[in-house]
């Protein structure tokens, strides 16, 4: 299931001054959202502190359909969950929001990152008593939440009490009875954004194109470490676990592949950024060719910028069926080989008998792209010449990015980046540089995290990441259990 790499999370809050539809306009941004994660989505809406909400498996519009968009009723307040599980298992109890019925009232809470610790809070409320009905670390922050609250005069205060404890990347969103609250790590490792429409409601969003899908103007990203809280009297920050901003470690591979290339995150334009990488990569490795292609959908802003600063033509090399589920889902090996033949299709007209510069945005195992270099190979091409907008996958990533085991990255398996364009079958093979990454993001303001590609994180990480005791079976656990007897 690893052939390419898993979207992160996406989260969505909107919150209005009067009573009104707030899950369609949530329902239009989750939408919007579903390229960060396809596994499940949610929705919570807030009628004068009264919460309903509706989760399940699927994309968007399969669980949410007119009916039962509408049985949510109507508020002033909701937030929105889209999920790829990094953290969890697919359990329904790990689809989010998760929504918490405690002693100080309702509280909704949606996630898009991954923490560190989240096995030892886990285990610290687990040892005082503490239930938990899911395996995500989502659970955990919400936890922590609730347990601050009963000793903070407010949400945003138990907020703050609890950022002390989270190590990792989390962009949050928290709906109370009365307020909705954003805040996110004191590294930026996740995007998150605020917006506000014409009349007048606030919106928090993974990123800005959800705002523009439902005509909400950007207004700034979060700040690393900030506490958003938006409420009756409108929008205020605590900036207790604010730092420098250049200090901080957004994940630089939003640019290259998670974001959408209409959104902008951290001042930077997602697009520009990958077409950035395209010219990047024709300095870096020039070749001789006759025509430069992109495999959709991020690799085609890289091949323009590639074509732009080589001189060698842009042509669209391959069509894509955008009615076919994602290959790296198919349960078997054949499966998987059928779903990329489908999801993809040569142009052979502009292929054969061409020299071909073929734009990716990333190789993880390698047998993805090796069976779409078939195609070419099949289709007539010359030669084929891959470049990848990307360095080298060599590291785990523990804030919320699914890079499969170093023992199943081909960059880790083979010595040499010739040994790889064998494998795959091109005729060279040239990847993008991690200093160049670090220039792509044109005016962000923020530092980058690069540790998948050089093992430099800019926390303290685990030294391994240990199985959730109950996504495993029986015999893996038997010490666990027999203490439990």
């Amino acid at each position: 299931m690893f052939n390419t790499l898993h979207e992160e999370c996406g989260v969505f809050g909107i919150f209005e001054n009067k009573t009104t539809y707030v899950a369609q306009s949530t329902y239009l941004a989750l939408y919007a959202l579903q390229h960060r994660g396809q596994e499940s989505c949610g929705i919570a809406v807030n009628d004068d502190g009264v919460f309903s909400h509706r989760r399940g498996d699927g994309l968007v519009p399969d669980v949410f359909t007119p009916e039962k968009l509408e049985g949510l009723g109507m508020g002033n307040m909701a937030i929105g969950h889209v999920r790829y599980s990094t953290t969890g298992g697919k359990s329904p109890n790990n689809i989010q929001p998760l929504v918490i019925r405690h002693i100080k009232g309702n509280l909704a809470v949606a996630h898009n990152g991954n923490l560190v610790n989240a096995a030892d809070i886990r285990k610290s409320f687990e040892l005082k008593g503490g239930i938990f009905h899911g395996t995500s670390d989502t659970e955990s922050i919400a936890y922590s939440i609730v347990s601050n609250r009963l000793n903070s005069k407010n949400t945003e205060e138990a907020v703050e009490k609890t950022m002390y404890s989270l190590k990792g990347a989390y962009s949050c969103l928290v709906m109370t009875a009365t307020k909705l609250i954003a805040f996110r790590d004191p590294n930026g490792f996740r995007p998150l954004c605020i917006g506000k429409t014409d009349d007048g409601a606030w919106c928090v969003s993974s990123e800005s194109c959800a705002l523009d899908t439902i005509g909400a103007k950007f207004v700034r990203d979060v700040i690393p470490g900030e506490i958003v809280v938006i409420g009756i009297d409108g929008i205020h920050s605590i900036k207790t676990h604010c730092r420098e901003k250049s200090k901080g470690s957004l994940c630089v591979f939003e640019y290259i592949y998670f974001a959408r290339p209409d959104s902008v995150i951290e001042n930077a334009s997602v697009e520009h950024a990958r077409m950035k990488a395209g010219e990047f990569l024709a300095k870096e490795h020039p070749v001789d060719a006759d025509i430069v292609i992109g495999v959709p959908d991020s690799g085609i802003d890289a091949a323009l910028g590639y074509a732009n600063a080589s001189g060698i033509p842009y042509g669209i090399g391959f069509i894509k069926n955008r009615y076919i589920g994602r290959s790296f889902i198919q349960p078997s090996q054949h499966q998987r080989e059928d779903a990329v033949r489908i999801k993809l299709n040569v142009v052979k007209e502009n292929i054969k008998g061409k020299r071909v510069i073929m734009i990716d945005d990333s190789i993880v195992r390698g047998t993805t792209c090796a069976r779409i270099v078939k195609l070419l190979r099949e289709a007539g091409a010359s030669q084929v010449h891959m470049r990848v907008s990307s360095p080298p996958f060599k590291h785990p990533c523990y804030f919320g990015t699914d890079v499969d085991s170093q023992e199943n990255l081909i960059a880790c398996k083979y010595d040499s980046v010739e040994d790889i364009a064998r494998e795959i079958g091109v005729d060279s093979l040239g990847y993008l540089s991690v200093e160049a990454t670090h220039k792509l993001a044109e005016n962000a303001e923020i530092g980058f995290c690069d540790g998948c590609f050089t093992g430099n994180y800019p926390i303290e990480v685990p030294k391994e990441q240990p199985k959730d005791k109950f996504e495993e079976k029986l015999n893996q656990f038997s010490a666990y259990y027999q203490v439990l007897d």
